[in-house]
């Protein structure tokens, strides 16, 4: 999954402000932190269910406050968003196509005891798990 393709889900040059053309592009505007514009960005783009999104960001409230005072989220909220966006990005590309994607990420997973993917993406371990599961399925040793 690349930077540029990373930034789209996010919103592309209108959302953030920039364009991303490099992996260092996309840690320095999640450094200086993305506006809630991408996360409600990501939203409607039926990546994440609002719930599935502030359980993965950050506290509802907390969010919805910075989007009244038109603040960005903070470099940890925004790098929990765009590691959100990566994984589910990789997901459709290891399995073919969005939908079936959409499902693997929120079905409890035998390799994660149990665990959905998508509720593990809040951390980076977790995150980690998902992508060596990712990474087995796209060599044809997992499904």
């Amino acid at each position: 999954m690349t930077a540029e393709s990373v930034a789209r889900r996010l919103g592309g040059a209108r959302v953030l402000g920039r364009r991303v053309r490099s992996e260092l592009d996309l840690a320095e505007v999640i450094h200086e932190g993305l506006s809630f514009d991408a996360l409600e960005h990501v939203i409607e783009s039926d990546d994440l269910a609002p719930a599935e999104a502030y359980a993965l960001v950050g506290a509802r409230r907390t969010l919805m406050r910075k989007k009244q005072e038109r603040r960005k989220l903070s470099p940890a909220e925004s790098d929990r968003l765009a590691r959100a966006v990566r994984v589910i990005a990789r997901a459709e590309a290891a399995l073919g196509d969005r939908e079936k994607a959409r499902r693997w990420l929120r079905k409890p997973n035998r390799a994660l005891a149990g665990r959905r993917p998508l509720e593990l993406l809040d951390s980076d371990a977790g995150t980690r798990m998902v992508e060596r599961i990712l990474g087995r399925i796209e060599h044809g040793l997992y499904s």
